[in-house]
């Protein structure tokens, strides 16, 4: 059972990225965003131009990827920043 709702948001770059995503390869992403609204720092906190973002990684069909996002507790809010594979994936955020 979950301590806490949170109320989903994605940003464009992420909603992008999902429709282009194949079925068993989004069952592999909600399984990890489940993971996320169960325990919200579950992911690494980054530093520097990063500060506020969290990075989950999770295997997507038997390869590494990683899952950006922010949240706030006091008003509830889960915001999916990106998701990609390791490759560039920083360079990539820095520039969302």
């Amino acid at each position: 059972m979950l301590k806490k709702s949170l109320r989903i948001e994605q940003t464009r770059s992420f909603a992008r990225t999902f429709k282009k995503l194949r079925i068993n390869q989004r069952l592999d992403l909600e399984d990890a965003i489940y993971r996320i609204v169960s325990d919200p720092e579950i992911g690494d906190k980054k530093s520097g131009d990063l500060s506020d973002v969290y990075v989950f990684k999770f295997k997507m069909v038997k390869q590494l990827w990683l899952l950006a996002y922010t949240y706030d507790l006091c008003t509830k809010v889960l915001i999916l920043i990106a998701v990609g594979p390791h490759e560039n994936f920083y360079r990539d955020l820095k520039n969302c």
